[in-house]
């Protein structure tokens, strides 16, 4: 069988499991913000508030803590996200940059390179290094190769800045508002604050679990389990500095 043919073969494989065989996009660079933007800011907001009012302070400065810390938090996390993956995206183009050198400095040593790497995985070395040539024609085909097998990425996937700072910070403060919001709506009772951020945290869990095919009750009952405990540890700590400090 020749390369052609073989490439050909390859390329109806792939596209008949394209079309019974479906993934989730665990590239897209949203899915992790988001989620860890929601979770902090349940988590973080809840335990802000129950902190301040177990200190016994008036209803006005919960909400104004509430706040407070949904915008203080939602910039941070945008800020950080947007900043994390710009650096994460410009090491990887300067690597590519490094790479698309080599291919252009040091054509056949590259080509070489390739070959040997499909010979260690079991193909004929002969028709290796054919399948290396061809694959190596095109400069802009052959810098993604090698960038998938040295590298691990995928240059035309590399995640958006844009997008996981919008993420987080659209997630942190729909997670945060969830405390805020009884108040905001008159109530003044902290368990009303409490009872809905520790659903939010369930929920959010369970959500969560219908993306990672993990147990929804599993993943729930886990948030909602460190989102309470870190509720209960703050505001006994609000509690003891308030009696210390009044």
């Amino acid at each position: 069988m020749s390369v052609m043919e073989i490439m050909d073969a390859a390329a109806t494989t792939h596209v008949a499991h394209r079309d019974n065989h479906t993934h989730r996009d665990v590239n897209g660079g949203w899915l992790r913000p988001a989620v860890f933007g929601a979770m902090d800011g349940l988590v973080s907001n809840l335990a802000l508030m129950t902190g301040v009012a177990g200190g016994a302070v008036s209803q006005q400065t919960i909400i104004i803590t509430g706040l407070a810390g949904l915008a203080a938090g939602a910039f941070s996390m945008a800020a950080g996200e947007y900043t994390s993956v710009a650096s994460q995206r410009e090491l990887v183009m300067a690597e590519l940059d490094v790479e698309r050198t080599q291919l252009s400095a040091h054509p056949k040593d590259e080509q070489a390179e390739l070959a040997a790497l499909y010979e260690s995985r079991g193909v004929e070395p002969e028709l290796a290094r054919q399948v290396a040539e061809q694959l190596s024609r095109d400069p802009e085909q052959a810098l993604e190769i090698h960038a998938r097998e040295e590298l691990g990425i995928d240059p035309s996937d590399l995640p958006s800045p844009a997008v996981a700072a919008i993420s987080s910070f659209g997630s942190f403060a729909l997670g945060a508002l969830l405390p805020v919001l009884p108040y905001l709506l008159g109530a003044s009772a902290l368990w009303l604050a409490v009872l809905l951020a520790l659903v939010g945290l369930f929920g959010c869990g369970a959500v969560v679990a219908r993306v990672t095919a993990r147990s929804w009750w599993f993943s729930g009952l886990r948030q909602l389990a460190l989102g309470g405990a870190a509720a209960g540890v703050t505001y006994g700590l609000g509690a003891l500095f308030g009696t210390v400090l009044g």
